[in-house]
């Protein structure tokens, strides 16, 4: 995997002991976050006086050590202000280290749902700005085709001034512009992912802009993407957001918690775009460059929505 990180320009190679000793060695007072591939500890490198994010690959993670070598061959290559940037890489020992910039303010996720402060929307619309124009890059500006394949929140990184850092590309694939940009194989996360893919596993530019539009759904509502009825079956955001639309009162959707303390046309075209992206007929979906301009309120929205497909009962919303 070394000569994949030669490909890039700016990974530098760490000493085990230099990231030990930077997060105390790997003390759980250094945890950020824990998951299946293994655990994320804060940093501090003092030669480059840098804060940063140091994800650790359990040793008898397959599934982690095939996600670290994804991001290896991606994320190592990839140079844009919308995504998180990589500092540097480590294997030694059996160990699997990659080192990130750190974001100050976690994941989108966290902010959207915490009950004692809320995201007010002029961030909010920045931070949808911000994921646009990393898709953009990642779909259509970069020399190949980057598929995501796990777009959501909890992916989406904040920086100190809550510019947003979209990261996590332990799934994704990259493919040929010219050839047709898609895969076979299942990934992403339930809630976020194209119920297309959940059939047959194929995934392609269309079904990151779904989980897109799912994200934007979420943003504006301030509500996950799906909910449990109390007979233990979910019900999809986009599915209430989509009868409010028949209704003509799409913007009841709005997050409760801003008080109606938003630009009206900005909460219109979040909501209604999100719609659009999370549509069930993946031909009848916006490209990424559509969705933008239509936020950026350079193109008009489509006269009417197609369905979004989920069928299966409103989300209660008040």
């Amino acid at each position: 995997m070394e000569n994949e990180f030669m490909k890039g320009t700016g990974p530098r190679q760490f000493r085990y002991s230099e990231l030990a000793a930077a997060t105390d060695n790997f003390s759980n007072e250094k945890k950020l976050g824990e998951g299946g591939f293994g655990s994320v500890y804060r940093g501090f490198l003092k030669d480059l006086r840098i804060e940063v994010a140091i994800k650790r690959v359990s040793k008898g993670s397959k599934q982690g050590r095939k996600e670290y070598a994804s991001e290896v061959r991606v994320i190592s290559r990839l140079r844009h202000r919308n995504l998180v940037q990589i500092v540097g890489w480590c294997h030694a020992s059996k160990q699997l280290l990659l080192v990130y910039e750190l974001m100050p303010n976690s994941s989108l996720d966290v902010h959207l749902h915490r009950a004692d402060n809320v995201l007010w929307w002029p961030v909010r619309h920045k931070i949808v700005l911000g994921i646009g124009s990393a898709l953009l890059y990642l779909h259509e500006e970069w020399e190949q085709c980057v598929l995501h394949r796990d777009i959501k929140t909890s992916n989406v990184m904040l920086d100190a001034s809550f510019n947003v850092k979209l990261g996590d590309f332990g799934l994704a694939r990259l493919v040929d512009h010219d050839r047709g940009s898609h895969t076979t194989e299942l990934a992403g996360t339930l809630g976020y992912m194209d119920p297309e893919c959940t059939i047959t596993g194929r995934s392609n530019t269309e079904s990151d802009v779904y989980s897109f539009g799912v994200v934007l759904l979420e943003i504006a509502c301030g509500r996950r993407p799906t909910v449990a009825r109390p007979d233990g079956t979910l019900i999809h955001l986009a599915q209430r957001v989509s009868e409010l639309y028949d209704q003509g009162r799409i913007l009841d959707a709005a997050d409760a918690r801003l008080d109606g303390n938003f630009d009206p046309q900005e909460m219109e075209r979040v909501l209604a775009v999100g719609l659009w992206c999370a549509c069930h007929d993946r031909d009848l979906r916006p490209s990424i460059r559509q969705a933008i301009n239509v936020l950026r309120l350079e193109a008009p929205l489509p006269d009417r929505m197609p369905p979004v497909g989920h069928a299966d009962g409103p989300l209660p919303m008040p």
